[in-house]
């Protein structure tokens, strides 16, 4: 399998070339709350989109799409395009709609038009709902939506698995491909969960950084300062094909899709497993699945959300199954620039993953002044690094709540 196409809509920029160009700069998205929906909570800032859906959708459509479909639908359009693809499967020249599959996830969904239509139904009544509602609240509205712009027919799909959803979308689309059930298929995850109530319940459960005053320096992972994630919102779509079909149209190819290893902690609803015991499990699946070989590992885009517990275990998790070759790898944590899109980072982390191998590039983790003495390892920071020649791997590591551990490789060719 190969990744063909890219795509994105982020803090960073409304394309994966303003994101990439955002990321290698050590530039952060995250901004103070604007509105007064937002004045009492006890968080008061979040990485909302570069460029807003309005700007780059027509309106008919646009308002038929809860805000995590638009940003699919965005990232997908940049993805296709940038595989080659144009007009929809089945059209002259293009792949047959049965051999394309929709796999795009989303961690919460619709939430902000669920609970925007509530407020309708309550403040207006019943007539002034949306006949829109359901179909743009339901989970898999992005995933449908991207299957619908492209005619996809293998199977939309739509995992849901707290901040693994976006990982676990493009592994699930890996797996498509090497089953034979498709040839192409676009993959990624999105997010728009800016919303009081989300950010007042994670705020609640202690998950949240509450530094108001320095908006740009609240994501810092790894750092011995950090006290939680800062909430972002967006989508990161990649187009997979078997390398096969790639070859048969003379397509472009960023990299190499080796596969994914799963597992799960089974240890609580919303902590991590301090030993890192799951992440490491899922780790060693994925050894085991393929034919990487942990010296080829030279880069890792981490989960690194900047809990103080979640930092700590991922790295524990690395050095128990990589051992001395973690020495060599460059970790990168981007979410200290995007913030964390929840169901959308595995989709914006992945873009980022094959950028920097495509680049050999690795970008900056930002804000990280006091690095933690647990950090047993080599965050890249300050700027970018450059990666070796050769044949060089990397990996994109994601978890969620419920103890979701996915984790994705991807090789140069």
């Amino acid at each position: 399998m190969v990744v063909t196409g890219i795509g994105a809509t982020t803090p960073l920029g409304g394309d994966s070339a303003s994101t990439w160009e955002g990321l290698l700069a050590g530039r952060s998205g995250v901004r103070p709350l604007e509105g007064e929906r937002f004045a009492d909570l006890p968080v008061q800032i979040a990485a909302r989109v570069a460029v807003e859906p309005l700007e780059v959708l027509p309106r008919p459509l646009a308002r038929k799409l809860d805000r995590s479909a638009q940003f699919a639908v965005i990232a997908a359009r940049e993805a296709w395009a940038d595989a080659g693809f144009s007009g929809s499967a089945g059209e002259e020249g293009q792949i047959r709609p049965e051999r394309l599959g929709s796999v795009i996830a989303s961690g919460i969904g619709g939430v902000t038009t669920l609970l925007d239509q509530y407020d309708v139904l309550k403040e207006k009544g019943a007539r002034r709902v949306s006949p829109h509602t359901v179909p743009m609240l339901m989970p898999n509205s992005p995933s449908a939506n991207v299957g619908l712009e492209v005619n996809a027919q293998a199977g939309v799909h739509t995992p849901v698995s707290a901040c693994a959803s976006g990982a676990e979308a493009i592994g699930y689309a890996i797996e498509m491909i090497r089953t034979g059930r498709a040839d192409v298929v676009v993959a990624g995850g999105t997010e728009a969960a800016i919303h009081p109530l989300p950010i007042a319940a994670f705020a609640n459960m202690m998950a949240m950084s509450k530094s108001n005053d320095e908006p740009e320096k609240a994501s810092r992972p790894y750092d011995k300062g950090r006290d939680g994630f800062v909430l972002g919102e967006g989508a990161g779509v990649v187009v997979l094909e078997s390398a096969e079909h790639a070859a048969a149209r003379g397509a472009r190819v960023y990299c190499e899709a080796l596969g994914q290893g799963l597992s799960a902690d089974s240890h609580h609803i919303a902590q991590p497993e301090p030993t890192g015991r799951g992440i490491a499990a899922a780790l060693q699946n994925l050894l085991d699945d393929t034919d990487l070989k942990p010296a080829e590992v030279v880069h890792l885009n981490a989960h690194a959300t900047s809990t103080p517990q979640g930092d700590v275990a991922e790295v524990k998790a690395l050095r128990k199954v990589l051992g001395d070759d973690l020495d060599h790898v460059a970790i990168s944590a981007t979410k200290s620039m995007t913030g964390h899109l929840l169901g959308g980072a595995g989709g914006i982390e992945t873009v980022a993953t094959v950028l920097a191998l495509y680049h050999r590039t690795a970008p900056p983790t930002i804000n990280v002044d006091d690095l933690d003495e647990e950090i047993d390892a080599d965050v890249v920071r300050g700027e970018p690094r450059t990666l070796p020649e050769g044949t060089i791997a990397a990996i994109n590591n994601s978890f969620g709540f419920g103890g979701h551990n996915v984790v994705l490789a991807f090789r140069t060719l």
